[in-house]
């Protein structure tokens, strides 16, 4: 494999992976009913003080503001994302996701994955938690492969589904932090990637 070639599935695969999980968590937050006394938590484990009921519905907008810009309303980005934000991931190429960085690094990465598969679409198995300063949802995504995965023999036109989990803490009325695990085996599986 060339380095271009190194260098492409670095930024596409993870950027996948993420906009995936991403996508999921404000799709998770529009689509399932929420109860805010049942999913606000108070944490005790950070400095940061506890989120009340008001801040639990300031979340969900947030994440409804979250599967906005992964759908490619990027202008809902600098409202949402600190610009500080890191991602947290297991890359294929080895990375950790800490490349991945503010409102302009997720921007990026979010257009490498939707030109991939440009029609993705996640929805929520479940419906979100809340617990303090952390959102978290498990997801299941689907889509089309538009071509141009590194290594992929699947034919541009292939449907795919996974799933995973994504979560996001929130400091300061933005999101900070994001991790992902998903079913990137799955995916690779059916582009013909392994």
């Amino acid at each position: 494999m060339t380095n271009t070639a190194r260098h492409r599935l670095r930024l596409i695969i993870p950027t996948a992976l993420a906009a995936l999980a991403v996508t999921a968590t404000t799709t998770a937050a529009h689509t399932a009913p929420t109860s805010a006394a049942a999913h606000a938590v108070t944490t005790h484990n950070h400095q940061e003080p506890p989120m009340n009921t008001k801040d639990t519905k300031d979340t969900q907008a947030m994440l409804d503001a979250w599967l906005q810009v992964w759908n490619g309303d990027f202008a809902q980005a600098p409202g949402i994302i600190s610009p500080g934000f890191r991602v947290h991931a297991a890359l294929l190429d080895g990375g950790d996701g800490s490349s991945v960085r503010g409102v302009d690094g997720l921007v990026a990465w979010i257009g490498q994955t939707r030109a991939a598969f440009p029609d993705l679409h996640f929805s929520a198995q479940v419906e979100p938690l809340i617990d303090g300063h952390y959102a978290s949802v498990r997801w299941t995504a689907t889509g089309t492969y538009a071509g141009g995965f590194p290594g992929a023999r699947a034919e541009p036109g292939t449907a795919v589904t996974f799933t995973g989990t994504d979560t996001l803490r929130i400091r300061d009325g933005k999101f900070v932090e994001y991790w992902l695990n998903s079913d990137t085996l799955e995916l690779l599986k059916q582009l013909q990637a392994v």
